[in-house]
């Protein structure tokens, strides 16, 4: 989004004005204080109509400050239509003034959701970072809260980097990018270089802590460079001792090959288009496995990092509310089923599954016999007829035989059971289905096979919304930082929500 401001700059009326002469550009006052906030309203009711019969929802939040320090706090919805598409809105990026303290933080995601009319039964689950404050909110809201998979990865690989082996190498690859970030005749020397040994003509990467991947990108880079990199520096006196040595290329070969494959997962789990939360336990698999397996050629360096990495994210996600979450995720994506569920958890699951299907139809069931709400005229007029009912039943009433106790009780216990064994029946008819591709999406598989399988098909609507990542709300803050930018320090902080509300949800 372009600063309102535009519309009064000289160049932007000299364009309209060769485009369409005759048309008068509205102030920027119009836009601000008109136009913006009636779009707004708009996309709101729209948003609001759009989401008001959802059955489930999962959640994502995070806190950010922007570039005048103002805080905020963000929330993001994500949910399965009947027509399975999913969906995601950002519903708000809130000013947060209050302490940031775990009763504060669980306070106002309440209030966000309020606003919004939703209930708090109906949120699958919530997916956050590692904030301890966030944590704390979660579970003071008693909500089911998942731990996001980019930041627990993030973290694994920053603490497999903590070994004295990589200072060295990691340090002289942040000097080199340096050197030449800074130097516009390094940069054309580079290019010269680049074409005399035939490498692409790529520029170096800059790490970013906050970025996941980041570090291994600048890593990636250097390497592919290796040859372009040692020429320009050894004809430079003042660069010559940040030529890597052989040792040095030997430690960022190691990291790379050690984080090379993890950098794809990342970004594969970070979508909100398709079915993220249904991986995480093939992935954990997948690195325990094959991805991050000890191989025969791997240096001392490599097996230490890939032994760091998977113990800190087998411990992290041994929790047993997370196990049992994912494990039902994967459980109705039909690309994984009870695949990836351990062999003493398949019974349990399985179990959990079918009664929690069960919650579900009956919670359907009463909200279906639920009575509508009577005007005033229309109580008084049943109130009367029923008194009439009543008196009409008194004077005829008629004995109960001995088995009419029975007959309600007996009826009430056959259906609860059928309906137990119907479930039971589906499940496993649905668990016997044909192997579905992995490249498949499990939103259209569950479209075309619906009708099959209608009772688990709930099961899986509740859980594949459910995102592995808080990547929604942090891309939010990306929104909200092109829109705060220097020349836009002074909007305020409701003004920066509903820009933020706009940018992400037209």
């Amino acid at each position: 989004m372009v600063p309102f401001q535009t519309v009064e700059r000289r160049g932007f009326k000299a364009m309209i004005r060769a485009i369409v002469p005759r048309y008068e550009v509205p102030s920027r006052k119009y836009f601000t204080e008109t136009e913006m906030p009636k779009l707004y309203a708009e996309l709101r009711e729209n948003v609001e109509k759009e989401l008001c019969d959802l059955k489930y929802f999962a959640t994502t939040t995070d806190l950010w400050s922007s570039r005048t320090m103002e805080p905020f706090l963000s929330l993001t919805i994500h949910y399965i239509t009947d027509d399975w598409n999913l969906g995601s809105r950002c519903l708000q990026t809130s000013y947060f003034p209050a302490e940031h303290t775990a009763e504060e933080i669980a306070q106002g995601l309440k209030e966000a959701l309020e606003s919004w009319g939703f209930k708090e039964e109906s949120q699958v689950c919530i997916t956050t970072d590692n904030g301890t404050n966030v944590v704390k909110a979660a579970s003071l809201n008693d909500w089911t809260r998942l731990q996001c998979f980019g930041h627990r990865l993030h973290l694994a690989i920053e603490k497999s980097m903590k070994d004295p082996r990589t200072d060295r190498a990691v340090g002289v690859c942040k000097e080199i990018v340096s050197a030449f970030s800074y130097s516009w005749k390094r940069r054309k020397e580079l290019k010269k270089a680049q074409a005399e040994h035939h490498l692409p003509f790529h520029r170096l990467i800059t790490e970013t802590p906050t970025r996941w991947g980041s570090r291994q990108m600048m890593i990636q880079r250097v390497l592919e460079q290796e040859k372009a990199l040692s020429q320009v520096l050894k004809a430079d006196k003042k660069t010559k001792h940040l030529v890597p040595t052989w040792q040095d290329t030997d430690v960022l070969e190691s990291i790379s090959r050690t984080l090379g494959p993890l950098l794809e997962f990342t970004d594969a789990l970070c979508g909100e288009d398709y079915v993220s939360v249904s991986y995480v336990k093939p992935v954990l698999h997948l690195f325990n496995n094959t991805v991050l397996a000890a191989a025969d050629d791997d240096t001392e360096l490599t097996k230490d990092m890939k032994r760091v990495i998977l113990e800190y994210l087998n411990e992290k996600y041994s929790d047993p509310k997370t196990v049992d979450l994912l494990d039902m995720a994967s459980l109705v994506d039909p690309r994984f089923k009870d695949a990836y569920i351990a062999d003493d958890r398949q019974e349990l699951i399985k179990t959990r599954a079918v009664a929690e299907i069960l919650s579900l139809l009956e919670v359907q069931a009463a909200m279906v016999r639920e009575p509508l709400p009577h005007t005033s005229t229309e109580a008084a007029a049943d109130g009367a007829e029923a008194a009439e009912v009543a008196v009409e039943s008194q004077s005829k009433k008629v004995k109960r035989s001995l088995g009419s106790f029975f007959k309600k009780a007996s009826s009430d216990g056959t259906a609860a059971l059928a309906d137990r064994e119907a479930i039971e029946v589906e499940l496993r008819s649905y668990l016997q289905t044909m192997q579905v591709d992995g490249e498949t999406d499990p939103l259209d598989w569950w479209r075309l096979y619906q009708a099959n399988f209608p009772r688990v098909a709930r099961l899986a609507q509740k859980y594949l919304c459910i995102p592995a990542t808080s990547a929604p709300s942090e891309r939010a803050f990306s929104f909200g930082g092109n829109i705060v930018t220097c020349h836009r320090s002074l909007l305020k902080p409701e003004t920066v929500d509903k820009l933020v509300f706009l940018a992400n949800n037209l």
